[in-house]
C-alpha cells in the first residue's frame, strides 16, 4: 500500500444541494465520511488540494487520513464524482477503516521478469485479461500493486489466480473459479498462413493485430465478461 496520505477538512454543518453549491463556488468539495458502524461524518475539503492527491495516480487505492479539528479519521476513498464538462471534482466518499476490519479492493497487478519468458523473448505477447485484482484485505495491509512473476512462460500458456502469491492479509474476492489473468498468444503474423503481404513478401505490419486471443475458455469468459 502506498505512504498513507493526509487531507484537511472542516465539518459541514448542512447539507442538501444549495449549500453545496455555496461550497464549490468557495472552492471547497463536499464529501461524506461513512461506514465502521459508526454516523456518517459530513465533511468539505479544498478542492486545489483534492486535486493535487487526484493526480498522484494512486489516490483511490491510497489509505487516507481525514483530519477534522485535529483529529485523524483512517479512510479509503470509494467514490470522486467529477463534474461532465468540467472534471472538477464535485463530491467524494470516503470509507471509513475500522480497526481490525477487512475491506474490498481493487488492486493493480505488474508483470515482471518478462525478460524471463521464452514466449515473449520468441515474440509471444503477454495478453493481459485482468489488469486488476478484486481483494478482500485487511485495512491496514491494504497493497499498492500485485506482482506476477511471468518467467518460464511460453507461447500458449496462461496465468491463473491459484498461482499468484498474495501478500498477507489478502485474499481473492472471487472464490468460485482459478480464473485467469493473463494469457501469452502468438502474434497474428506467425499464426497467419495466408494473407495481405508487401511486395517483399512479407505480411504488412500494419494488417496484424497486436495480439490475438488464445484457446484458453477462462480467458475468453473474462474479457466477454468485461465488454459487458
Amino acid at each position: 500500500m502506498s505512504d498513507a496520505l493526509t487531507l484537511p477538512a472542516e465539518a459541514r454543518e448542512r447539507a442538501g444541494k444549495g449549500a453545496s453549491r455555496q461550497l464549490r463556488r468557495e472552492g471547497r468539495v463536499p464529501a461524506v465520511i461513512y461506514g465502521g458502524k459508526e454516523d456518517p461524518i459530513m465533511i468539505h475539503v479544498e478542492e486545489k488540494e483534492l486535486v493535487k492527491q487526484l493526480m498522484t495516480g494512486h489516490f483511490m487505492n491510497s489509505i487516507v487520513e481525514v483530519e477534522i479539528g485535529g483529529k485523524k479519521v483512517k479512510t479509503l476513498p470509494k467514490d470522486v464524482a467529477l463534474n461532465p464538462v468540467t472534471d472538477r471534482p464535485e463530491h467524494a466518499d470516503f470509507f471509513r477503516l475500522a480497526k481490525g476490519g477487512k475491506i474490498e479492493v481493487s488492486v493493480p497487478v505488474v508483470f515482471l521478469n518478462e525478460e524471463a519468458s521464452p514466449g515473449l523473448k520468441k515474440g509471444g505477447v503477454l495478453n493481459v485479461v485482468r489488469h486488476e485484482l478484486e481483494l478482500v484485505c485487511d485495512n491496514d495491509k491494504i497493497p499498492s500493486e500485485i506482482e506476477v512473476d511471468v518467467t518460464g512462460k511460453e507461447v500458449g500458456d496462461s496465468i491463473h489466480i491459484s498461482e499468484v502469491q498474495l501478500p498477507a492479509g489478502s485474499e481473492s474476492a472471487i472464490t468460485d473459479r482459478d480464473f485467469t489473468i493473463a494469457t501469452l498468444v502468438a502474434p497474428s503474423a506467425l499464426k497467419k498462413a495466408e494473407g495481405d503481404t508487401t511486395q517483399d513478401g512479407e505480411t504488412d505490419p500494419q494488417d496484424v493485430p497486436a495480439t490475438e486471443q488464445g484457446v484458453d475458455e477462462d480467458a475468453a469468459q473474462e474479457q466477454a465478461d468485461k465488454s459487458e
